[in-house]
């Protein structure tokens, strides 16, 4: 066989359309397809979003279909994309993600500008209900237990840099304001303006250089917070919530707060927000239990939670003294130390290696491999609305798991690998091998296999 040389390739005029090369598809996408027009995705959704755009009888630029616009936002939580321009980008780079999204070999993928848009035609109640949808479909498939429920948050990096932040009595800037402190302190002449390298050094060597949220703002993003990242780098940041079921490792509500907002004022929301997605999603199971860590513990919250008919697993931080009951409320002292003894539990040490366990995978899934640690959208109602498809991406991907075994289109890519190596060992250990992208099957026809010490010369 001769080598191929790489020539300067020239376009051609014309191209029949039977010409053009065609995309083996990818399974994984196949699938998910297939789960969504068995649940009649797309029609439910196109009805739904009419009511937003303009009437048949009034002319005007069609839009892309609204289940297009979802499944791209998808297309970002499996590919691990955090921008809808690399959304935009994949989209049009792949020909299995265009079929993914019913588009032809000579038709172009939507650019990011009309995710844009589309997303700002469409109110956040849509956003809501296409999460309730995918519960739904979960609770079709037999998979929601949703008595039990784990509660923990994470931090997201806002679109915003921490230089841009102003003084929200004055409107000065960082610079400006450490200039007005020096020549307060006489540092340097009232009419002299100091160099850059004068404010850095009075900036590092001065006390109480604390930002607080109360004083200092952001002009790119008001709802941003300054707050202290899990790397522990201070930030402009948002808050994410998530209330997971513990028997499924279903996400029952995901709800974006301000990073400021501690997470015992939170806990009881969130958990509410969790059992009126399934009752809008026509599903009759109750919350009765739930369980998070230390810092979710508050007296209060205890109370609040005994009053809705909760039984909270909270683990309780130790105090230097024991806590003094005399002006508190009886009720409010039953409901703490009830929360006390459960957590003495072997039940309620079990719910608590298994929140760990459960509702911080689901922070991996959505914010580190599923590209939402770090948020391109401003604004507390956009990045809600991007953070939810995530989070009901994410139920998708538990969903398929169950249903044919791969929850992401990366998991393929392992299974490819592993085929390959027992493939390699066919001659030596006599294995027969069907492989497939929908499944591995392994038959052993030798089952005992010889030592390798053991083989005499």
């Amino acid at each position: 066989m001769s080598m191929g040389r790489r020539k300067r390739r020239q376009e051609s005029l014309f191209v029949a359309t039977a010409d053009l090369a065609r995309s083996a598809g990818h399974p994984f996408y196949r699938k998910l397809n297939e789960l969504l027009a068995e649940a009649e995705f797309d029609r439910w959704i196109e009805g739904r979003c009419e009511p937003y755009y303009e009437a048949a009888d009034h002319p005007g630029r069609v839009s892309i279909p609204p289940g297009t616009f979802f499944r791209m936002l998808l297309v970002g939580y499996f590919e691990g994309i955090d921008s809808q321009r690399g959304i935009a980008w994949r989209c049009g780079d792949s020909r299995s993600l265009a079929e993914f999204l019913n588009y032809g070999q000579q038709e172009a993928t939507p650019d990011h500008s009309t995710l844009s848009y589309t997303r700002k035609r469409l109110p956040p109640e849509v956003f809501d209900e296409v999460f309730q949808f995918v519960l739904k479909l979960a609770d079709e498939k037999r998979l929601i237990g949703g008595k039990t429920v784990g509660v923990d948050s994470t931090t997201l990096e806002a679109n915003a840099a921490m230089k841009s932040i102003l003084r929200r009595d004055t409107g000065e800037d960082w610079k400006q304001y450490v200039v007005r402190l020096m020549k307060e302190e006489g540092k340097i002449d009232p009419k002299d303006e100091p160099t850059d390298e004068e404010i850095r050094r009075f900036d590092k060597g001065r006390k109480n250089k604390k930002v607080s949220n109360d004083e200092w703002t952001s002009p790119v993003d008001p709802d941003a917070r300054i707050t202290q990242l899990k790397d522990g780098r201070t930030h402009l940041a948002y808050k994410a919530e998530h209330v997971v079921d513990l028997e499924s490792d279903l996400i029952l509500a995901a709800e974006i707060r301000p990073a400021d907002h501690g997470d015992s004022q939170t806990l009881c929301d969130s958990v509410l927000k969790a059992q009126e997605n399934l009752q809008q999603a026509e599903i009759e199971t109750q919350i009765e239990e739930i369980a998070a860590d230390k810092g979710y513990h508050s007296a209060g919250t205890i109370e609040l939670c005994d009053a809705l008919g909760l039984r909270t697993y909270l683990p309780e931080p130790k105090h230097a003294h024991d806590r003094v009951w005399t002006d508190k409320s009886p009720e409010l002292q039953r409901a703490v130390y009830e929360n006390r003894r459960r957590m003495k539990r072997a039940k309620g040490k079990r719910l608590g290696r298994l929140r760990s366990e459960r509702v911080e995978r689901s922070f991996a899934h959505v914010c580190d491999s599923g590209g939402m640690r770090r948020s391109w959208l401003r604004g507390l109602v956009d990045v809600t609305k991007r953070y939810l498809i995530a989070a009901a991406a994410h139920n998708l991907g538990r969903i398929l798991r169950r249903l044919f075994g791969v929850g992401k289109p990366k998991s393929l890519q392992g299974l490819r690998a592993l085929a390959a190596l027992l493939q390699l060992t066919v001659a030596t250990f006599g294995i027969t091998i069907a492989t497939g992208y929908d499944r591995l099957i392994v038959s052993i026809k030798c089952f005992a296999i010889p030592h390798p010490r053991a083989t005499t010369s």
